[in-house]
């Protein structure tokens, strides 16, 4: 089993250590221990087994975060099958391309339903029940399954596979259309276990879970990390992130860590301003991911919370995590960087895929037991991304003389200005170090004299009054010349992805379409 474990087999080993332990809780309504959760998701796998699914289906879920989705997802994978979790902001459009990629068999929802989903599977003749868990102490129940009286096609004679497609998701396509990435048991298992170690994450930890169960950050990093080591996740009653109750949620359920995106931690710093609590939780850590974090941004939490802000690096396609900075026991943690390699080869690699030495850009490559093995039905992006022997991330970086990893960006998003590569985190982060921007986003923009230009987009913050001139002053004053954004967008909102990710060329897209007189191309592959 060590050798190659299983998502599966690890969530049980965890059963049988910490039966009594508490695994989940809705904040104020319910707690289930570790024993009771394995047995929900037995019972739920013999549910579905009974109503035909069989090894290999894919079965897409659409919840907020919830129970039900907990032991849904895990039942569907405990039965060989693979989950397919959906954003349920999609519209139908959405979700039918989503639905018939994945080859879905069957969609799970709450018992309320979403009609979007539903539009989208009655169109491609795919069947909807609903599951709700009425009470912990009854088992899970599914509409119309046609399984009521418990059959004795029971799933204790069914053993996970390594090898078995356990999890598929979408890429979010920065540049294309979203690329579908199978995820094995044994890949899933690779990386919560890496997680887990670089955290050291134990059965007396407690995490408040703020990112949606349906991208990799929250599931991954959240959830099955501390299931698997015995420590317990609490969901917000909303069924959401909500900066209301976080803090009560995390002192009340004790807890010793969280994981976010930038955007989130941004809205708990500046509650933090607003309205500060009485005293917070003494956490371990708290950790970033999904974007970069500005270091003054780094920097006011450490300052607001009194813990070790340990910034990672992941993506979909390596199961998440990908490099982390260590505790402050292991290690300096670096603002600025995403920290060292976890459980895996990591190599900066130019286009010929040659090693570069310390201190030079290139194509970060990784490879391990969490990769992807390639994506589905797409030969040719399975050509690009896993060439000389590596998976290729699409983003440029280096590695310093510590061995930690300095992001410079994604391929596609370095600004190309008459032959001066910009990057434009670099350029975020000097904006966002200006004490009355809130938020800011640099972007390439297409420039007849140097092929392309640089521009960024501000929030100000609450009461200020801060314009271009002063926006550009202060970064002529931080910034080499050519970097400097030619012109400056103030205003109180940036398009998001379902993420919370920022994407620059949304951003850009949306800020030079108000410009009506420029002849726009659009941003294509």
């Amino acid at each position: 089993m060590e050798n190659h474990p299983t998502l599966t087999g690890l969530l049980q080993k965890a059963a049988s250590e910490f039966p009594t332990r508490r695994a989940l809780s809705v904040s104020g309504k319910l707690d289930i221990t570790h024993l009771r959760l394995q047995q929900l998701v037995d019972n739920a796998a013999t549910l579905l087994r009974a109503s035909g699914i069989s090894p290999g289906d894919v079965v897409a879920l659409i919840f907020p975060n919830t129970v039900e989705f907990v032991v849904m997802f895990l039942a569907v994978i405990r039965c060989r099958a693979t989950a397919a979790p959906l954003n349920p902001a999609y519209t139908a459009e959405e979700l039918e391309f989503y639905l018939s990629d994945s080859e879905s068999k069957l969609l799970i929802t709450t018992k309320e339903g979403i009609q979007s989903a539903q539009a989208a599977a009655s169109k491609l003749k795919i069947p909807h029940v609903t599951a709700t868990l009425p009470d912990p102490q009854s088992g899970i129940s599914i509409s119309n399954s046609g399984a009521d009286s418990i059959s004795n096609d029971s799933v204790s004679e069914l053993v996970n596979d390594p090898s078995d497609v356990a999890l598929f998701l979408h890429t979010s396509g920065t540049t294309s259309r979203p690329k579908g990435v199978p995820l094995t048991q044994l890949n899933l298992a690779s990386s919560v276990l890496n997680i887990k170690s670089v955290y050291k994450l134990t059965e007396l930890d407690s995490t408040v879970l703020v990112l949606p169960l349906f991208h990799v950050h929250g599931l991954i990093a959240g959830l099955l990390s501390s299931l698997v080591s015995g420590a317990a996740v609490t969901l917000p009653a909303a069924g959401r992130f909500s900066a209301s109750t976080f803090w009560s949620d995390m002192l009340a359920y004790g807890a010793t860590w969280y994981t976010a995106v930038p955007t989130i931690h941004q809205i708990v710093l500046d509650r933090h301003h607003s309205k500060p609590e009485p005293f917070y939780p003494k956490l371990r850590f708290i950790r970033s991911c999904s974007a970069s974090l500005a270091p003054t941004i780094l920097d006011r939490l450490e300052e607001a919370f009194g813990a070790p802000v340990l910034e990672a690096y992941a993506m979909t396609e390596a199961a998440h995590l990908m490099a982390s900075n260590p505790l402050p026991e292991n290690g300096v943690h670096k603002s600025g960087s995403v920290g060292k390699p976890v459980g895996q080869e990591m190599a900066i690699l130019n286009e010929n895929g040659l090693r570069q030495p310390e201190g030079v850009s290139g194509e970060v490559c990784i490879r391990g037991p969490n990769v992807t093995k390639g994506y589905k039905n797409n030969p040719e992006a399975n050509k690009g991304a896993f060439t000389f022997g590596w998976f290729h991330t699409g983003d440029v970086g280096y590695l310093d003389s510590d061995g930690y990893l300095h992001l410079v960006g994604r391929i596609k998003e370095l600004i190309n200005r008459g032959g001066e590569k910009i990057s434009p985190i670099e350029v975020d982060a000097v904006l966002l170090s200006h004490p009355e921007i809130a938020q800011g986003v640099a972007f390439g923009v297409p420039d007849d004299k140097y092929g392309e230009e640089i521009n960024c987009a501000v929030i100000p913050t609450e009461d200020s009054k801060i314009d271009e001139a002063e926006v550009l002053r202060f970064c002529k004053k931080n910034l080499a010349a050519f970097k400097v954004p030619k012109k400056v967008f103030i205003t109180d909102d940036l398009p998001k992805t379902a993420t919370g990710k920022i994407q620059r060329r949304f951003v850009a897209e949306h800020f030079l379409a108000q410009i009506s007189t420029a002849k726009v191309p659009k941003f294509g592959a």
